[in-house]
């Protein structure tokens, strides 16, 4: 059981630690556990109650309804919200739910949400309004240390499996004029914006030659040669020193300098 405190709760939420006091002392909504030094800590299920009420609140519920469903009734009035409610309340629902799924490593509800969610906007759409926001505030909980790296992990993968799914599913390449060279530099591990990345562009019908994470700049070298890629497409999340950063640099450049432009 992970544990949280209340500006966790705040964070994820985005009510007031104040607000969730007062809700504890009127309407009985949770009750948090404590250590054997008296402080505060909330559990999975509790976060996950008050990601449902924080949905709710935002569809337009009074918290004095709120507080008396039971989890059952709450979950419904949660999925009305996600089918019916205007896309920003639905969205945030859908990341609340995927938040959910993570936590509780639960692939099939995880896999559940994302298909609605996709089925609903579409792919791009979905990855820009939904799963973006839900790897953001996954990201939240990992500089917290409330979420484990094998829950982002798991996370991570289902998404990137989606992706993958997509991609084998595009037509072949139908525009040979361009050729894509996506990769992630040394030390470069999170490639799921390269995935979404290598989407878009054999979407748009283009090639794409696609080598993942962890690509020494040198090693490209002979790449280009052989494929003389018109385009390449990288990214620079990890932090790194900066000499390090300017010597990657000064290696893309070395390179560029024989891309047929």
């Amino acid at each position: 059981m992970e544990k949280y405190q209340i500006n966790d709760l705040e964070r994820l939420t985005g009510i007031k630690a104040h607000t969730i006091r007062i809700w504890e002392k009127r309407y009985n909504l949770i009750e948090p556990h404590r250590t054997a030094t008296n402080i505060r800590y909330y559990d999975d299920s509790q976060l996950k109650k008050i990601l449902n009420v924080s949905t709710l609140l935002e569809s337009g519920y009074k918290i004095s309804k709120v507080a008396v469903l039971n989890d059952d009734e709450m979950n419904k009035k949660v999925q009305a919200v996600q089918e019916n409610s205007s896309e920003d309340v639905a969205n945030n629902a859908y990341v609340s739910d995927l938040i959910i799924s993570m936590l509780a490593y639960d692939e099939a509800g995880f896999e559940k949400i994302f298909s609605a969610v996709v089925l609903r906007y579409g792919l791009y759409d979905a990855m820009l309004n939904v799963i973006y926001p839900f790897l953001a505030k996954t990201g939240i909980l990992w500089v917290s240390n409330k979420a484990m790296p094998s829950q982002e992990h798991f996370a991570s993968s289902l998404i990137r499996r989606k992706l993958q799914a997509a991609i084998d599913g595009l037509a072949a390449p139908s525009k040979p004029e361009k050729i894509f060279l996506l990769y992630l530099p040394d030390d470069e591990w999170h490639e799921l914006s390269l995935v979404f990345s290598d989407y878009l562009i054999r979407k748009s019908g283009y090639k794409t030659i696609y080598l993942g994470q962890n690509v020494p700049a040198k090693n490209l070298d002979e790449l280009v040669k052989k494929i003389k890629p018109t385009h390449a497409l990288t990214f620079n999340i990890s932090r790194k020193k900066p000499t390090d950063v300017q010597n990657h640099i000064a290696a893309i450049k070395s390179i560029i300098s024989k891309f047929p432009f």
